[in-house]
């Protein structure tokens, strides 16, 4: 159908549902771009607070509309948690370096860090681990700290020194000490006001007495066998300000807990959860002072968990903005959707040439009828070429559109006044012919 025969209002209407489709596909495109991702995280601990860190960590995602949001799957433990990583169960998760699977973790952030606590009652004579021959010690949460506990056995021959090791609830430790159950405790915690008034409060607080932490002095030979831990001195003062507990820096042993992902979670997602997770640990920090321990985990090709790429994207400021990432293919695609309309037409073409028998140009169909208009024998047969240069004048106009070699309109009037000027002409031929008089009859003589 010619579009100029369409009346103006359905125009309109076609102009219009046009550009609001484009604009929807724009917006719903945008929308698509921009929406937010939704990774679930496994996260437990003894106490209970981890969860609630990790809680408030998404809920500041959520009030500051980041690009990536957390659901919260609590476990038991971080060994509850690698195991629900490892399995697939969830996207994330908050592990213990030393604890659980991690051949799949990749680490994102160090969430917190915990410190190997070996603590004996006041007036106690151990004052080394060698002091520990033929006692118990006591362990909170045995069941996650099997790996240190082995670690400290093989380093110092523990089993030949008959050291025994018994696990511990918190709630507990006081009892043992009272009854002389064990001799030592060794806490594997953050070093964290809350957790260090855990400790202090197991204890008789006096000027004169005072617990004993016992130092590690191995930590550094160890924390070269076993990558999860590195070495860390427990600062002087750390229990009690005054007189300082300890009195002196005391070596230990420090592991991190990390968050980590897999490595087939999208790069640029994890880039902005790690962007997005940093500004949220800096709302959080009045509330949850443990946060001011977030930090980014080892980027070295070498580190004990490797770090996610895209996490290493963020912390090396390589992260791609939304034109590096997509600059080739905004440049590209007009060309290539060019090139693709103008095959579309070309076969369309193709597929219509068919349809029609092709026209005999205008021009050259007004120039065969004037020697018809001279060799015209009748008005009749002059009406009938006037109509036919009507028919090829609106056959023309009708298929301008369509014909590649479309004339002026200027041509063809002049051709058909000419034509039009031919016939009146032949006209008046024609009507002097008939007006002639007869010429009279002559009489023959008779001889």
């Amino acid at each position: 159908m010619d579009a100029g025969r369409l009346p103006i209002w359905l125009r309109v209407v076609a102009v219009v549902a046009l550009i609001l489709l484009v604009i929807g596909t724009g917006l719903f495109a945008y929308l698509w771009y921009a929406r937010p991702v939704t990774l679930s995280i496994a996260v437990g601990s003894l106490d209970g607070e981890a969860p609630k860190i990790v809680s408030a960590l998404a809920s500041r995602l959520a009030a500051n509309n980041s690009a990536v949001r957390l659901k919260v799957v609590e476990t038991g433990g971080p060994l509850e948690s690698a195991s629900a990583l490892s399995s697939g169960k969830t996207d994330l998760a908050v592990v213990r370096g030393d604890v659980g699977d991690l051949s799949q973790a990749q680490a994102i952030v160090v969430l917190a860090e915990a410190v190997a606590v070996l603590v004996a009652p006041p007036g106690s004579t151990i004052t080394d681990i060698a002091g520990l021959k033929r006692t118990t010690v006591g362990v909170v949460a045995g069941d996650i700290n099997q790996k240190i506990v082995s670690v400290l056995s093989r380093s110092y021959d523990l089993d030949r020194a008959n050291v025994a090791f018994k696990s511990l609830a918190l709630n507990e430790v006081r009892r043992a000490f009272d009854t002389k159950q064990v001799r030592a405790v060794l806490f594997v915690m953050p070093l964290s006001d809350k957790y260090l008034s855990l400790v202090r409060g197991l204890f008789p607080q006096n000027a004169k007495t005072a617990p004993v932490l016992i130092p590690i002095e191995n930590a550094g030979a160890i924390a070269e066998k076993e990558r999860a831990y590195e070495s860390f001195d427990i600062p002087k003062g750390t229990l009690r300000g005054s007189p300082p507990v300890p009195d002196d820096d005391v070596t230990t042993l420090r592991v991190a807990y990390y968050v980590v992902g897999t490595k087939d979670l999208d790069n640029d997602v994890i880039a902005d959860f790690t962007k997005a997770l940093t500004a949220a640990r800096r709302d959080i920090l009045p509330e949850w002072p443990i946060v001011a321990q977030f930090k980014a985990p080892d980027t070295d090709a070498g580190a004990y968990l490797p770090v996610h790429a895209g996490a290493a994207e963020y912390y090396n400021g390589s992260q791609l903005s939304f034109l590096d990432k997509w600059s080739n293919i905004i440049f590209l695609a007009p060309m290539a959707l060019g090139a693709l309309a103008s095959v579309a037409a070309a076969l369309w073409q193709f597929l219509r040439s068919g349809e029609r028998k092709p026209r005999e140009p205008a021009l050259d169909a007004l120039y065969a009828l004037g020697s018809r208009i001279r060799q015209a024998k009748s008005e009749a047969e002059l009406s009938e070429i006037e109509n036919q240069i009507d028919n090829v004048l609106r056959a023309q106009r009708s298929s301008a559109d369509d014909d590649a070699n479309r004339l002026d309109a200027a041509t063809l009037n002049v051709a058909a006044h000419r034509l039009e000027n031919l016939i009146h002409d032949r006209k008046a031929v024609l009507n002097a012919v008939q007006n002639e008089p007869a010429p009279p009859i002559q009489s023959q003589s008779q001889v």
